[in-house]
C-alpha cells in the first residue's frame, strides 16, 4: 500500500483518488480552499442556487465508468441526469434561429435545412461526417492513453478537411475551424455555430486545428445533460464516493512544493510549514510559481498560446415563472464575429459578446414556482490583460450581458431581483488558476500547440490530473484524465489506457 498525496479537490483529482484508493492505497488530498469540486462552484442566495463552473454535462459515460469502478452504487443512483432537449437553441444577428435536438443527427439536419433552407442540414451533416472520422482516428491516443512521451503522433490534424480545387490556384483544404467554417459549410450561420462550439471552450477558431470539429462531434452525438440540483451535485457525488472510499481531505491546506528525493517526488511541504511524505504525488491544479522541482516545457508542460480565457457569468434571480417549453440551453451568437474575437483574445471586453443564456427546468434552483434562477455567460479575457475587478467594467459589461440575453429572454431586465456578477478575478481566487483562465480540451494538429501537460512527469512518482493536464479541460476530460493517473500509478508506464 503506497502513501499518495493528491494536491487539489477539482474533479479530475477525485476521479484519480478514489480510483487509487479502490487499488488499496491510502490517499490523502489537499486542497488550498475550504472545499472540494474547483471549477463545480455553487453561488446561492434567498432560495435561488447557480452553477458558477460548467453548467451541462457531456460524456457521462466517464463518471458512470468512475462510479462502476469505485463502488456498488452506480452514477445514477447517485444523482438524477436527463437529457436536455432541445440540446441548444441558437439565434443568430440576421434575425434567424434554429433549435437543434438532443443526440439526434437526422433531427439536426431537419432542424437546420427548415431554419437556413434546404442544403444547409446536408452540409452540416456531411461536416459532422468527417469529424466523426477524425473522432476515430484521434479519440483513443488523445482521450484514452496517457500522452506520450513523444507526442508526434499527435501533431497531425486527424481531421479530413474537403479539398478543393480552384481554376489556376492551387487547391485549397482547410487548417483552421474557422476554414472550415466558410470554406466548408459556407452558410455564415453554420460558421458561426462552429465558431461558437470553439469560443465556448476558450478557443480560437482563427487558429484552433480543423480538429475542433471534435467538440461539436461530442456534444451533437453522446449529448447534454443536466445534473439535477446543477453540477456541483456531481462534486458532491465524486466527494462521497471518496470518502467512502475512505479518502482524506485536508482543506484550507496550501502546498508550496513538491518534494523531491533521491530523484523521485518524495512527499509535499505546506505553506504553513508543515511537511508530508508520499510514494507518489498527483498534482491536480495549475502549478504555481516554484511547486515543482523540475521545469516542464513542450507537450509535456503546458501549452504556450498566451493568454487562456476565462468566464464571465451573471447569474440572475428572476421574479416571474419560467414559461412552459422555455428552452435550457440558448445561444445568443454576436453580429460582428471578428471584433469578438480579436478582443477576446487581444485582452479586451468585447462589445457584443455571444452569450449562453441557461434555463434550467429544476425546482432545486429556485425558492418556488413564482421564480426563475437563470444563468449567463460569455468567454472573455482572463483577469490580468483585463482588470476584472474594476467596478465600472464589471458594471458595463453585466449590463452588455443582459441586453444580449434579452434576445432570447424579452423582458429578462424587468424581471430581475438580483444579479450576481462573477469574473475570471473570481475564478482565480476560488480555484487558484492563473487570471480565473478555463482550460480548453485537447486537440490533436497544429504541431502539438493544442496538448498539454503529460500525465507522467519527468520526475518519477508524480503525475498530474485534472483540467490542466492530458486530455484536457472540461467534465469529461478532467474524468478520464483521473483514470489515466490511477493506471499509470497502478500499473506502471507500461499502462496504455483501457481496453
Amino acid at each position: 500500500m503506497a502513501r499518495i498525496a493528491v494536491i487539489g479537490a477539482g474533479a479530475g483529482a477525485m476521479a484519480a483518488a478514489a480510483r487509487l484508493s479502490v487499488a488499496g492505497h491510502r490517499v490523502t488530498v489537499y486542497e488550498r480552499s475550504r472545499t472540494y469540486g474547483g471549477s463545480l462552484g455553487r453561488y446561492a442566495r434567498d432560495g435561488f442556487v447557480f452553477d458558477t463552473g460548467p453548467g451541462l454535462l457531456h460524456l457521462p459515460a466517464v463518471y458512470r465508468d468512475l462510479f462502476v469502478k469505485t463502488g456498488k452504487e452506480s452514477l445514477e443512483q447517485c444523482l438524477t441526469l436527463t437529457q436536455v432537449d432541445p440540446a441548444s437553441r441558437h439565434l443568430f444577428a440576421d434575425g434567424t434561429g434554429v433549435s437543434l435536438p438532443n443526440a439526434s443527427r437526422a433531427g439536426v439536419v431537419r432542424a437546420l435545412d427548415r431554419a437556413f433552407g434546404e442544403g444547409a442540414g446536408a452540409r452540416w451533416g456531411e461536416f459532422l461526417d468527417r469529424a466523426g472520422a477524425a473522432w476515430n482516428r484521434s479519440r483513443r491516443p488523445l482521450l484514452e492513453e496517457p500522452l506520450p512521451e513523444d507526442p508526434r503522433m499527435l501533431s497531425r490534424d486527424p481531421y479530413p478537411a474537403v479539398r478543393r480545387r480552384r481554376l489556376l490556384r492551387a487547391a485549397r483544404q482547410a487548417r483552421t475551424s474557422a476554414e472550415v467554417g466558410a470554406w466548408e459549410l459556407e452558410d455564415p450561420r453554420l460558421a458561426a455555430l462552429l465558431d461558437g462550439y470553439a469560443l465556448s471552450y476558450g478557443l480560437d477558431p482563427r487558429h484552433a486545428p480543423a480538429a475542433a470539429a471534435l467538440l461539436p462531434y461530442m456534444e451533437e452525438t453522446f449529448g447534454s445533460w443536466y445534473v439535477a440540483g446543477g453540477m456541483r451535485a456531481l462534486a458532491d457525488a465524486v466527494y462521497e464516493r471518496c470518502l467512502a472510499r475512505r479518502v482524506e481531505f485536508v482543506f484550507g491546506a496550501e502546498v508550496v512544493r513538491v518534494s523531491e528525493k533521491d530523484g523521485r517526488a518524495a512527499g509535499i511541504e505546506l505553506a504553513d510549514g508543515g511537511s508530508v511524505e508520499a510514494d507518489h504525488v498527483v498534482l491536480g491544479a495549475q502549478p504555481a510559481p516554484g511547486l515543482l522541482p523540475v521545469r516542464e516545457e513542450g507537450p509535456s508542460g503546458a501549452p504556450h498560446r498566451g493568454p487562456v480565457p476565462g468566464r464571465f457569468l451573471v447569474l440572475l434571480s428572476l421574479r416571474g415563472a419560467r414559461e412552459a417549453g422555455a428552452v435550457h440551453r440558448t445561444v445568443v451568437h454576436t453580429g460582428d464575429p471578428g471584433a469578438e474575437l480579436e478582443a477576446v483574445f487581444g485582452g479586451r471586453a468585447a462589445e457584443l459578446p455571444t452569450v449562453t443564456v441557461l434555463r434550467p427546468d429544476d425546482p432545486a434552483t429556485r425558492p418556488d414556482e413564482e421564480h426563475e434562477a437563470v444563468s449567463l455567460m460569455a468567454t472573455v479575457p482572463p483577469h490580468g490583460p483585463v482588470d476584472w475587478e474594476d467596478a465600472a467594467l464589471r458594471e458595463r459589461f453585466a449590463d452588455a450581458v443582459i441586453g444580449r440575453a434579452e434576445e432570447a429572454v424579452p423582458g429578462l431586465r424587468d424581471r430581475i431581483l438580483h444579479a450576481e456578477v462573477r469574473t475570471p478575478a473570481e475564478t482565480a481566487a476560488d480555484t487558484g488558476a492563473e487570471g480565473g483562465s478555463v482550460p480548453a480540451p485537447a486537440l490533436a494538429g497544429a504541431g502539438g500547440a493544442y496538448l498539454h501537460a503529460g500525465n507522467r512527469t519527468p520526475l518519477h512518482g508524480l503525475y498530474r490530473a485534472g483540467g490542466w493536464s492530458h486530455p484536457g479541460g472540461g467534465m469529461a476530460h478532467a474524468g478520464m484524465s483521473g483514470a489515466l493517473v490511477a493506471g499509470l500509478v497502478v500499473e506502471g508506464d507500461g499502462f496504455r489506457g483501457s481496453q
